[in-house]
């Protein structure tokens, strides 16, 4: 039996990201396995340079793990490539991202290779039975043909409880501390991991269909009471 876990946000808590990946060691007993991270690894949290670092170390190793691209990631990105007033991804909690790095607003300390990272994440995996994406899909287009912005910036309507197609959607974005939050067609994890602490993943069977089997829980310090540079 193989599983897939997903991992929400996590902005810039490094201790929730550790908590997780030993977690998910130790509960997938030797079982093969996949983790998809659903992104916003960056902003608002204490350690999203060291988020960054740990997330493609891990990718270069025999973990089988699949980043995918958030807005915050987007964010960054396009202002540091000079296509987005920085003051907007400040406001946005890009000034964490920048202290982490040991600056206030000068955007010449983030390393290339990271931007080169984050530019290459893809915005969606899809798998037999569901769709992983940070934000959305449009279920009324094929998935083939999603635009960015309704992967990394939509939010669903208010009672909205549909998938795309026969497929279950898991996502985060839409922050939420009751997370997880299910419906029949989807399931969003995102708990507000950075501050409240609590991080949720979601434990999926490759070869069943529909919602996660289990929810797994890493807890750390609330947001006034992490680590803080």
């Amino acid at each position: 039996m193989a599983l897939t876990y997903a991992i929400p946000d996590l902005h810039g808590r490094l201790d929730l990201l550790e908590g997780a990946l030993d977690l998910i060691t130790r509960h997938s007993s030797g079982q093969k396995f996949k983790i998809v991270t659903l992104g916003d690894y960056v902003d608002r949290g204490p350690e999203s340079r060291q988020v960054i670092e740990r997330l493609m170390g891990l990718k270069s190793s025999a973990l089988d793990l699949l980043c995918l691209k958030g807005n915050h990631e987007a964010m960054m990105w396009t202002t540091s490539r000079n296509l987005a007033e920085l003051s907007w991804w400040l406001e946005n909690g890009g000034d964490k991202t920048l202290a982490s790095y040991g600056a206030v607003d000068d955007l010449k300390v983030i390393p290339s290779a990271h931007l080169n990272w984050i530019a290459d994440l893809p915005l969606i995996y899809v798998d037999h039975q569901r769709v992983f994406v940070h934000a959305a899909v449009d279920p009324r287009i094929p998935l083939s043909k999603q635009n960015e912005q309704t992967l990394l910036w939509k939010r669903y309507p208010r009672g909205f409880a549909g998938g795309h197609g026969r497929r279950h959607v898991v996502h985060g974005h839409h922050a939420d501390p009751k997370a997880p939050v299910v419906t029949q067609g989807k399931t969003n994890l995102d708990g507000m991991a950075w501050t409240t602490g609590r991080l949720v993943i979601g434990v999926f069977v490759d070869d069943q269909n529909g919602g996660a089997v289990e929810f797994l829980e890493v807890f750390g310090p609330p947001a006034a009471l992490a680590k803080s540079d």
